[in-house]
């Protein structure tokens, strides 16, 4: 202690109290490190020997185990500094600088706040009052020199882990499928059950193109997935659950897979409300990344189109990232329409059309975005139908190698299936043996070790029981959905590809895949007609123009030719005879219906035709008003020659109403008819028996 330390502690230090700071970086360091612990608490009589009572000296050591390089991890360390705050604390004692902090901020926020409560600080070496520029000084250097040492211990510790890393030498935990062997290289689990599941879930995510739908498919093929527990009294065991979204991603990015040795893909960052996230870096920025450094489930390849397969289905992470997996829904280009306009990929609607889902292909992203005007929107019914026709016409050659690959494809499937589940039939029915093993080497008369055993044997039991009838329903399912029926009509549809493709058991899921397989995008656009740039895998491309699909009031709309046939049928026939002539020669109305009188009347008005009567009296036939006055007959008369057929008549109407034809030299003359050979109506049959007037 210097000569000038007694005068720094003054009569208004000693009316306060005295605070001791204790601190070990590690709970290691408190158990094996006791030296260092018991100096720390030796400061209490440094504090006695400068004039404190022993009941003035406050000890805090709550942070024992606690690292100095953050203050929001200590709180025995944020009382102190609140303590000094509100003007307690007379002196703050501690063994060294690097007690009450490791980093530069935290020391010096402290000189700030002793400063301006005039407390003192006590180290090893003195007494400091931080209100003075020469003590403030040095304990600034401390302070510095304390976080740089911390600096070159992290640097010594981890330069040799970062060599062993960039060697692939670096001993880390391995994911599910990998263990370590007794030279310490990496090995696949010698558990053929473990390695089938994780080759099954590569294989599923081939097929299917989705993490989510790898997830589904493992459910409904009721197939576990294991995962190794890392702490607790299990320790190093591996259990077996439903598979979940997160371990499919952890599995599908994971190099180790690929037989690749990774280190330093994530960085470590602390915010400054303390909590610690975890950033993903690029392969290019990772420590380590050595390619064939031991086994591998599968190639690097088919990890890197694994990775941008999960891209392609990242909606959320960029305006690139968009194709997306293929989907239900019939419409054929999701994820492969391109507006022509502003190069965006276009998003698809849905309406209802007849009772089916019809697509539009919508440019909306700047819509959504920037509030600006949609740039297209296409109707993708037609659209749709010309791709298929192209794709027919493309794939015709191959057609018979797809099919046979859908077969091989179906059939590959039920076996991997089957021997997982037959896997975990031999895992559970090896439990069984192994518990009754263990019950039949126990002393019987030790009945407390007994039961349990016996419990354990029947729990194991019923595991098999239930993994069997699992396997013995799956299998008889799988077997009902594969019968011989269809495997003929998988290998008839292999000779005809089209019917394949129009087939409505195919599903639109599948129509889709088969149309990525050939197509990389479409470019749309909508103009006098609707132009589509086909663009091919390798390059190829081929051009559609499609006339624009017709709105709904003009598909509606009767036809010409219809129109004309109405209005030459007219002349002969009234209006319900019309639609019936129309119904026989095939013609259908706007809406793809049946003709009807009230049809027929409604476009006679709206295209303005003239009426069958008015046909009729421009052919110069006479009502029957008319008739009568020339004949010099009564009204009824002529009703009644025309049903004894002495007169022809012509139908106007559906209601019986009828015009005359101008009466000739032969006509029936009034009391002089009776014998005379009576004249066939235009409309009615003659009456062999005509009444006399």
């Amino acid at each position: 202690m210097s000569e000038a330390t007694p005068s720094k502690v003054q009569a208004r230090h000693l009316k306060r109290d005295a605070y001791l700071y204790v601190r070990q970086s590690t709970l290691r360091q408190v158990l094996e490190n006791t030296e260092s612990t018991q100096r720390q608490y030796a400061l209490q009589g440094r504090a006695v020997a400068l004039g404190w009572r022993q009941e003035q000296v406050v000890v805090i050591d709550s942070d024992l185990g606690q690292s100095g390089a953050c203050a929001a991890d200590r709180q025995g360390f944020q009382h102190l500094v609140a303590e000094v705050s509100l003007g307690h604390a007379g002196i703050v004692m501690g063994l060294e600088v690097s007690r009450l902090a490791r980093n530069s901020t935290d020391w010096h926020r402290l000189l700030e706040i002793c400063a301006l409560a005039d407390t003192l600080i006590l180290d090893e070496d003195g007494v400091y009052d931080p209100a003075h520029f020469n003590d403030r000084l040095l304990l600034g250097l401390k302070g510095t020199m304390s976080e740089a040492e911390l600096h070159v211990l992290r640097a010594r510790l981890r330069g040799g882990l970062l060599n062993k890393a960039r060697r692939g030498e670096l001993e880390v935990r391995l994911p599910i499928g990998f263990v370590y062997d007794a030279q310490q290289r990496v090995r696949l689990d010698p558990d053929a059950r473990v390695q089938e599941s994780i080759r099954q879930l590569f294989r599923t995510f081939r097929r299917t193109g989705s993490a989510t739908a790898t997830v589904k498919a493992f459910r409904e093929q009721g197939l576990t997935f294991p995962r190794r527990v890392f702490h607790g009294p299990h320790k190093g065991e591996i259990l077996w659950g439903e598979l979940g979204h997160s371990r499919v991603l952890q599995v599908l990015h994971h190099p180790r897979y690929a037989g690749a040795f990774c280190f330093g893909r994530s960085r470590q960052r602390r915010h400054p409300d303390g909590h610690t996230v975890y950033l993903r870096l690029p392969p290019e920025d990772w420590t380590a990344l050595i390619h064939d450094a031991h086994e591998a489930y599968i190639a690097w390849e088919d990890y890197e189109h694994n990775l941008q397969v999960l891209r392609d289905n990242a909606h959320a992470q960029g305006a690139d990232r968009e194709r997306g997996a293929p989907r239900e829904g019939p419409a054929l280009l999701q994820g492969l329409a391109v507006c022509a306009v502003c190069g965006e990929r276009m998003t698809i609607r849905y309406h209802t059309y007849r009772g089916r889902q019809a697509p539009d292909y919508v440019c909306q992203r700047r819509g959504v975005e920037q509030a600006r005007p949609v740039c297209q929107q296409i109707p993708g019914a037609g659209l749709d139908e010309a791709i298929g026709r192209l794709l027919i016409e493309s794939v015709t050659p191959l057609t018979l190698e797809v099919a046979l690959a859908v077969q091989q494809e179906l059939e590959q499937r039920v076996a991997e299936c089957e021997r997982l589940r037959r896997q975990e039939v031999e895992q559970a029915r090896y439990q069984s043996d192994l518990a009754r093993r263990r019950y039949l080497q126990v002393d019987p008369d030790n009945r407390l070790v007994a039961d349990c055993l016996e419990a354990d044997w029947n729990t194991a039991l019923r595991a098999l029981v239930q993994a069997q009838e699992r396997y013995e329903h799956q299998r008889q399912a799988e077997a009902a959905g594969l019968t011989e029926a269809q495997r003929a009509s998988i290998l008839a549809l292999a000779q005809d590809f089209p019917r394949l493709w129009h087939d409505p058991q195919t599903p639109d899921r599948e129509r889709k895949r088969m149309a990525r397989l050939l197509i990389a995008d479409v470019t749309l656009l909508k103009a006098a007609e609707i132009t589509a740039q086909v663009r091919f895998h390798g390059g190829a491309t081929h051009t559609l123009r499609l006339p624009l699909s017709k709105p709904a009031w003009l598909r509606r709309q009767t036809s010409p030719s219809v129109v004309t046939a109405i209005d030459a049928l007219l002349d002969d026939y009234t209006d319900a005879e019309t639609a019936e002539q129309l119904n026989d020669q095939g013609f259908t109305a706007g809406e793809g219906g049946r003709f009807h009188a009230t049809t027929v009347a409604r476009l006679r008005t709206a295209y303005a035709l003239r009426t069958r009567y008015a046909r009729l009296r421009a052919r110069g036939l006479l009502t029957q008003a008319e008739i009568a006055e020339r004949l010099d007959v009564a009204p009824a008369t002529i009703k009644n020659w025309r049903r004894a057929g002495l007169l022809v008549a012509h139908r106007y109407d559906d209601k019986g109403q009828c015009l005359f034809e101008p009466p000739g030299p032969d006509a029936p003359k009034k009391f002089l008819h009776q014998g005379k050979t009576p004249v066939r109506s235009a409309t009615t049959t003659p009456n062999t028996n005509p009444s006399t007037l």
